[in-house]
């Protein structure tokens, strides 16, 4: 098999496992899309109940009729979603919620079923429960104003100029006894999925940031600016309004009649005025995530405990990857030993979840969480020194950037041995394409979207492995050009043209994925070190580094311009077969971190730069990828001296 057949296959394998990927998404989305309705369902029984039932009569026979219809969907949806070690509580809070309709309870007896069963659909189906930022209320205003206005009014008070003749009515959502049952939640699911039957139509194409922040806006519109201020002074004088509404998802997801119960009627309308109107007050100082990583810790636990292995799993993954992953960065600057400490237990939290040994997970999440102590520590010092920044842009750029320097050099130092200026050119337009590719990656990154912990993983670990298995190919195959006649041989029995041009396209691939791999990492690092404010130090750095990398370059080339071709090759062969094992490694490791695979500690070391970690999955890579090379090898030797 050539190289360019190994390219082709391998990229062939990469393609099918990102469809597959795309195939398991979409069939998570589509749960998560009916787990949503059901929870719509059940959160609109709550909130409009009250408007067909008062006294155990019937004061609305249309919205009772509707009542009665939406329980019964309730119970025809929740067959739908895949089954699960709730589903049978789930079923039971329905039907009791459905014979409170019937027999016309109390509209505080169905809000209490209803928000019940909603409850446990949240817990069972986990889903988004608040927004990833800090909703922008001046953006909810401009989106009010552009999609809402024209029906529910430019104050909110459903008398906008297209709602003549709408039924139902749109809502106004200025209606106070309305609003203090509706949770910005309820709001954001109704703005996502739209309402069958009435002129609300779902806002998909809005991202995500988007719908939370119309969602908050509308959401605070039932209140004044006096019950904010009332509230404000509440949120500054009351430690247990703070300790209550802890971050934005209990904002997001509490009513106002919800909180009643803990601060009365009256407090929890103020507070819930001021929160929805200044989402920002709860905005934690830690900015390191750990928060969020011990509360999807405790929720894992508690999730083994009741049996539910798939959320226990699902959460443990979260509190990596949304709550301690994106300041890894940050933390890989300050203290590397620290960051490894927290990885290695957090495989092993995720090991013990998989394995169900709930003692061992609970022993594992108790380290963890003082390690997180130590982490909080760590961010919550001050600002980084000018020094610590100069040496953090210096290693990490040198870090990162010399694996695909080893590999672009490598194959540059070939091609110039070979005098093949065509494929030489395919090298260069390769890496340089992942420059450029890097730079719109960053502006993405920092003006577009946020770069998910999994996406990050996801791209490390593809890419790493598809370098692997080039590599692998490639130093196999220099391993056999060695000997001096084989390379005169193979040169005096050159390619065909059109077989050069595959070569040059094969090449054009390894250059780009293997540069492009360690750029996108690099950006991650940098766009973290630039927010400790050091930014002439940050450039002086990566210019350090950059002048290193190309005096490495250089020495390189001019070492290997002088070397025997013969001995060229078998060193070159070596330090590719290397690099492949490194790769590999690394690759297994991302893809660990983005739930791919499955996560076995070993007793071994960890050692980064060698892409050895103490995982069964990582090093049972590496061992197949150095057996390939031995094997290799042997035979070649074996074909050399028949």
């Amino acid at each position: 098999m050539t190289v360019v057949e190994l390219v082709c296959r391998v990229a062939r394998v990469v393609a099918c496992l990102m469809i597959f990927a795309a195939g398991a998404t979409a069939h998570a989305q589509s749960a998560n899309g009916d787990a949503r309705r059901l929870w719509q369902l059940l959160d609109y029984i709550a909130v409009d109940y009250g408007e067909a039932i008062a006294n155990g009569q019937i004061i609305n026979e249309s919205e009772y009729a509707e009542m009665l219809e939406f329980t019964q969907a309730a119970a025809v949806q929740l067959q739908i979603l895949p089954g699960h070690a709730s589903s049978t509580r789930i079923a039971q809070l329905i039907r009791q919620l459905t014979e409170a309709v019937r027999a016309k309870e109390s509209k505080e007896q169905v809000a209490l079923l209803a928000q019940q069963a909603a409850a446990a659909v949240l817990e069972a189906y986990p889903m988004p429960l608040a927004p990833a930022t800090t909703p922008d209320l001046a953006l909810g205003g401009r989106l009010y104003v552009e999609h809402c206005a024209s029906c529910h009014g430019a104050g909110g008070a459903g008398d906008g100029v297209a709602a003549k003749g709408l039924d139902p009515a749109p809502i106004a959502f200025t209606d106070a006894e309305r609003a203090s049952s509706r949770s910005v939640l309820a709001l954001y699911q109704v703005i996502t999925q739209g309402v069958e039957g009435t002129s609300m139509p779902a806002f998909e194409n809005m991202s995500d940031d988007e719908r939370w922040a119309l969602a908050f806006l509308v959401g605070g519109m039932a209140y004044n600016d006096s019950a904010r201020e009332r509230g404000r002074e509440i949120w500054s004088s009351e430690p247990k309004a703070r300790s209550f509404y802890e971050d934005l998802t209990v904002v997001a997801t509490v009513s106002q009649s919800e909180a009643a119960s803990t601060f009365g009627a009256d407090a929890a309308r103020d507070l819930t005025a001021f929160l929805r109107y200044e989402p920002a007050a709860t905005a934690t100082a830690d900015s390191s995530g750990t928060s969020l990583a011990r509360r999807r810790l405790g929720d894992s636990l508690r999730a083994m405990q009741a049996g539910d292995q798939k959320a226990a799993s699902s959460l443990a993954l979260s509190a990596y990857l949304d709550g301690f992953e994106p300041n890894e960065p940050m933390l890989a600057t300050r203290n590397q030993k620290l960051l490894d400490q927290v990885e290695e237990a957090m495989l092993q939290y995720r090991a013990a979840v998989g394995a169900r040994d709930l003692s061992k997970a609970q022993s594992v999440a108790a380290g963890l969480d003082a390690l997180l102590v130590q982490v909080d520590a760590e961010l919550g010092e001050s600002r980084a020194s000018s020094l610590t920044t100069y040496f953090g842009a210096l290693t990490i750029l040198l870090r990162e950037g010399l694996e695909a320097l080893l590999i672009v050099v490598g194959i540059v130092a070939f091609l110039k041995k070979a005098d093949r200026p065509g494929a030489l050119r395919a090298v260069h337009g390769g890496w340089l394409s992942a420059l450029a590719a890097g730079g719109l990656t960053w502006l993405a990154a920092t003006h577009l979207v946020t770069i998910s912990g999994a996406s990050r993983e996801l791209t490390e670990g593809l890419g790493a492995l598809f370098a692997a298995f080039v590599l692998l190919g490639v130093g196999l195959w220099m391993h056999q050009k060695s000997a001096a006649g084989r390379w005169q041989m193979y040169l005096e029995g050159k390619v065909s043209a059109a077989a050069r041009r595959r070569s040059a396209w094969g090449l054009f691939v390894l250059t780009f994925v293997a540069v492009y791999r360690e750029v996108f990492e690099t950006i991650l690092f940098y766009s973290a070190l630039s927010t400790d404010g050091n930014e002439p130090a940050l450039m002086a750095g990566l210019s350090s580094a950059v002048l290193l990398l190309t005096f490495i370059a250089w020495l390189l080339l001019r070492t290997s311009a002088r070397m025997p071709i013969g001995k060229f090759f078998a060193l070159t062969s070596v330090a590719v077969g290397l690099l492949a094992v490194v790769l590999a490694g690394k690759g297994v490791s991302a893809l660990q971190e983005a739930g791919w695979i499955n996560v076995r500690p070993v007793n071994a070391p960890h050692i980064d730069l060698l892409g050895v970690y103490p995982t069964a999955q990582t090093l049972g890579a590496q061992i197949a990828v150095l057996l390939v090379l031995a094997i290799g090898a042997a035979l070649q030797r074996r074909n050399r001296n028949a």
